[in-house]
């Protein structure tokens, strides 16, 4: 499952990343300006990328290797609407064993090939009662209950600062962006909190209770990770969720994983059709001479 897990705590972060670039841009001339991870139920929309290279994890250096259900496991760079793309078909999960910087060494290395913005996906449970499945959550901020944090450690000044700030984590000027791209195409988007959990089992009927009642309006087992890295790396981050099931506790009906991945996978051509119309917009908001 682990790939070279001890390097982490045996390497400087900083060497793993230029060797893993390295590795990259040995294979590929574009240099992405905008990172994207897709989630669970949601790894097609990779293929409305221009392709210029397809690496997968496993030829990456330090790179982890995701093993839950629909995860490719590959990195795309090419473009998008334009855009230079670095494409995550695949994150790895907390629960999958890894530890949280080998859940968010994928983010340090697109920031470490230069990305500006960091476009996260996932898919998340309702717990809104105003939400259904197969709605696109706009994330406007987080509850981290994983019980871990990828800063917990020795911090490197040169990547981060030891305490960042996250009171603007998803990124302000994105999220109005985004609600102005959502109503241009006509796609309802919602907008609210994401709680993370670290799985792999679904919550109970209490837990989902307690999710609501501290402030969460989707709940997941992603994302969170990632985002604490990518403000620690200085980027920007737009993240959404699509709402694959309804955690109402008292209509709680059991729901599979694949029934979860259907629900994805159905909703997908929505958000696929909003990035692709909100990627120039986010690309030019930095950097205005384009």
């Amino acid at each position: 499952m682990f790939n070279e897990p001890s390097l982490i705590a045996m390497l400087n972060l900083r060497e793993m990343l230029a060797e893993s670039r390295a590795a990259i841009e040995r294979r590929c001339a574009t240099a992405p300006r905008i990172g994207i991870v897709l989630g669970t139920g949601l790894q097609r929309i990779a293929d409305r990328c221009t392709i210029e290279c397809t690496i997968p994890y496993a030829e990456i250096p330090h790179m982890p290797r995701s093993t839950a259900p629909t995860h490719r496991g590959q990195l795309h760079i090419g473009s998008w609407s334009g855009v230079p793309v670095a494409i995550m078909q695949g994150r790895v999960h907390y629960y999958e064993g890894y530890t949280m910087q080998q859940v968010t060494y994928g983010v340090r290395l697109m920031a470490a090939l230069g990305i500006h913005t960091l476009v996260l996906t996932n898919a998340a449970g309702a717990l809104n009662p105003l939400f259904r499945r197969g709605d696109i959550m706009l994330i406007a901020d987080h509850i981290n209950l994983m019980g871990d944090s990828p800063l917990i450690g020795p911090n490197d000044d040169t990547l981060g600062d030891r305490f960042p700030d996250m009171s603007d984590a998803y990124t302000a000027s994105l999220r109005e962006l985004a609600r102005e791209v959502a109503l241009d195409e006509r796609i309802l988007l919602r907008e609210g909190v994401l709680v993370a959990v670290h799985g792999p089992n679904l919550e109970t009927r209490a837990e989902y209770r307690f999710l609501r009642t501290i402030g969460a309006d989707a709940v997941g087992m992603s994302t969170v990770p990632e985002v604490i890295a990518a403000v620690h790396s200085r980027l920007r981050v737009l993240a959404f969720s699509i709402l694959t099931d309804e955690c109402f506790p008292d209509a709680l009906q059991p729901v599979s994983a694949e029934e979860i991945i259907a629900a994805a996978d159905r909703a997908a051509p929505k958000l696929e059709r909003l990035l692709a119309a909100l990627l120039p917009r986010v690309d030019r908001q930095a950097n205005p001479t384009l």
